[in-house]
C-alpha cells in the first residue's frame, strides 16, 4: 500500500507506506484557525510509515490546545501546510492533511474530535464516532493499531 499527496504548487511531495492510525476530523479552535476552515481531515500515521520524498519545508512551532508545542511542516514555495507533530501525541507520528493527498476520498474521517468547539452550521454524519474532546484510544483504535503504535500490553 502506498499513498503519495504533496503541495500545492508540487515543489513538496511524500509517500505514505502504510494506512493510518486512524483519521481525525478535528474541530478544535486551533486546527480551524491555522486552516482557515470550519476542520481539518488528518491521517495519524506512525513517522516510520511516512517519507517526504520531494521539497523543502518550513516549519512553524505554536502552542497547542494541551499546552504543548504543536510543529507545523509547510512547503518552502506555497506554504501549503503538509503535516503535523504535537508534543502531546504519541511519540514517533505525524497527523498528515489528508486534503494534501493525491486521492483525498480515499481516507475518510473514522473520528471527528474537540466537537464541542465544532462551527454551529456543521453536520456531523450519523454512524462516525463524535467526542466533544478527545477519546481514550484503547477504546477506540483497532487492537491492530494499538500495537503498531506501541501502546498494547508490555
Amino acid at each position: 500500500m502506498s499513498r503519495n499527496g504533496g503541495c500545492a504548487c508540487g515543489a513538496a511531495r511524500y509517500q505514505l507506506n502504510d494506512e493510518p492510525l486512524i483519521v481525525h476530523a478535528c474541530h478544535c479552535s486551533d486546527c480551524q484557525r491555522l486552516t482557515g476552515s470550519a476542520f481539518v481531515i488528518n491521517a495519524y500515521m506512525l513517522k516510520a510509515d511516512f517519507e517526504l520524498t520531494q521539497g523543502n519545508l518550513a516549519t512553524v512551532d505554536f502552542k497547542g490546545g494541551s499546552g504543548k508545542t504543536h510543529r507545523v511542516f509547510r512547503c518552502t514555495e506555497c506554504g501549503t501546510q503538509l503535516w503535523s507533530e504535537y508534543a502531546a501525541a504519541i511519540p514517533g507520528t505525524v497527523f498528515v492533511r489528508v486534503g494534501t493527498l493525491d486521492e483525498p476520498a480515499a481516507l475518510p474521517p473514522d473520528v471527528h474530535i474537540h466537537t464541542r468547539s465544532k462551527q454551529p452550521w456543521v453536520v456531523l454524519p450519523s454512524g462516525t464516532p463524535a467526542f466533544a474532546d478527545f477519546y481514550s484510544i484503547k477504546a477506540v483504535w483497532t487492537p491492530q493499531n494499538i500495537a503498531r503504535a506501541g501502546l498494547g500490553p508490555k
